[in-house]
């Protein structure tokens, strides 16, 4: 695509409202281009239409009208979990019309050097570290993306002093062209997201489009304990900066018996803390602070700033966050693992057999990687969502005679509190009530953000 000013006076088709649809459509308002915004959603449901049109930005709700994509289409900016064959995307492709999502639209109009974090597990907490740890440093970081702000919003502020941290999912990078972080970073690769992007090819592909445009001027950071990373970093040009838990690295950061620590190019090491310092959780958090070590030296932040952050950090809300002890049973909120390896991560990170709370959005797992857990580290399991068969199979094969299915019902909100509820009665005391879904929210709730909420405030009312 072309920078947005240059689309002035063309015709641009806006796809999904939301945060990002709503920031490009009034970027390229601003811009002089004819804004058409559409979302397949009833009116009621898209609250930003009033604001756009006041603007004069034509606003189409409740369906793809035919005639949406026509030659005369310039561009077509799309919310990046629509997906790819729907009928106007389909059109756009066959008429040779550029699709992007608004990450390649705000790459094209930053004047802040762009850091990149994406991954299947990890990336809230690895840029949220990130942007803390150039703060301390006093390097002025934007943090946006996936993340709080729409990040076409905060590139139209940043200047060359600041540094622009952005946490990426595979549907944002899937639609850039020629997007260009100055640091990217690859966290882990798991199965997930099929559902969208039909196999782990084009998932993987996707996000290796984080390096597709790097140079020997930018910097990569891998995840050597991670097989795709590995088998990624030899086809990346920018230079490598690794990090791993597992091995000591000849350059990078690492784990060394019980210090974190970052080994320069002369091959000096220089600790960092030790991993006991923490102030999160799980080993992988140790890889998520590895990676935001990482990402932050080469970012330009100095070793001191950098252990005060990782010191004081405790976490972000809906990852392992803790809630409240009710009685002697402790309930911590893991909302954000919405697939089986990062419920299995967060099982891991406690040294005690616990009762889990599990299932959401179906996306044709089988979730069988979840039986040795199972077996080993869950010692009752409450189901819902309509995953919440599959779960309790896998926990029936198991051996786990503790259990409990929820009916989803009308109303998420009771079937949230049944589960607490019934999560509660079978504990014991110093017992463990772990809400960490292994799958989306879409099933039952518009995101992760609100299961996370409603999941505490069922606790905050227990008795």
């Amino acid at each position: 695509m072309k920078h947005p000013r240059d689309y002035q006076g063309e015709h641009i088709v806006v796809l999904g409202l939301a945060r990002s649809g709503v920031a490009a459509a009034k970027l390229f308002h601003d811009y002089g281009a004819t804004v058409v915004v559409n979302d397949k959603k009833e009116r009621t449901q898209c609250p930003e239409a009033e604001e756009l049109e006041a603007l004069g930005i034509s606003v189409l709700c409740g369906s793809h009208p035919e005639g949406l994509i026509h030659p005369g289409v310039a561009l077509v900016v799309k919310n990046p979990g629509i997906p790819y064959h729907i009928e106007p995307l389909q059109k756009a492709a066959e008429l040779g019309i550029d699709i992007v999502t608004e990450v390649e639209v705000a790459a094209r109009i930053c004047q802040a050097p762009i850091i990149g974090i994406t991954g299947s597990n990890g990336k809230t907490t690895t840029t949220t570290l990130i942007g803390l740890m150039l703060e301390e440093a006093g390097l002025k970081p934007i943090v946006a993306g996936n993340i709080g702000r729409a990040l076409t919003e905060a590139a139209q502020e940043a200047t060359a002093d600041n540094r622009m941290v952005v946490e990426l999912s595979s549907f944002q990078l899937k639609g850039t062209q020629q997007f260009h972080p100055a640091v990217a970073c690859l966290l882990n690769i798991y199965e997930t997201h099929l559902d969208y992007h039909g196999d782990m090819n084009d998932y993987i592909s996707s996000k290796a489009k984080l390096f597709a445009n790097q140079t020997e001027a930018d910097t990569a950071v891998l995840n050597m304990d991670d097989e795709v990373c590995k088998r990624l970093a030899p086809s990346v040009q920018a230079k490598l900066l690794p990090f791993s838990r597992t091995q000591e690295l000849s350059y990078g950061c690492f784990q060394q018996d019980a210090t974190l620590v970052y080994r320069d190019r002369d091959g000096i090491a220089h600790p960092i803390l030790d991993a006991a310092e923490l102030g999160i959780k799980g080993s992988h958090n140790v890889e998520n602070a590895l990676a935001a070590a990482a990402v932050s030296i080469a970012a330009g932040a100095d070793l001191g700033s950098i252990a005060k952050v990782l010191r004081e950090f405790r976490g972000v809300e809906h990852r392992l966050e803790w809630v409240r002890r009710v009685g002697e049973v402790t309930f911590y909120n893991d909302s954000k693992a919405t697939n089986p390896a990062a419920t299995l991560k967060s099982i891991d990170a406690f040294d005690r057999k616990l009762i889990l709370i599990a299932g959401g959005l179906d996306r044709g797992s089988d979730y069988m990687e979840l039986l040795p857990a199972f077996r080993t580290q869950v010692k009752g399991l409450v189901t819902l969502g309509e995953t919440r068969a599959k779960l309790d199979r896998v926990a029936e094969l198991a051996g786990l005679t503790s259990r409990k299915t929820v009916d989803n019902g009308e109303h998420a909100e009771d079937a949230v509190a049944e589960a607490v509820a019934a999560a509660y009665a079978m504990a014991g005391p110093g017992d463990i009530v772990l809400l960490s879904p292994a799958c989306a929210s879409w099933d039952m709730f518009a995101s992760y953000e609100i299961r996370g909420r409603m999941f505490k405030e069922s606790v905050h009312k227990l008795k």
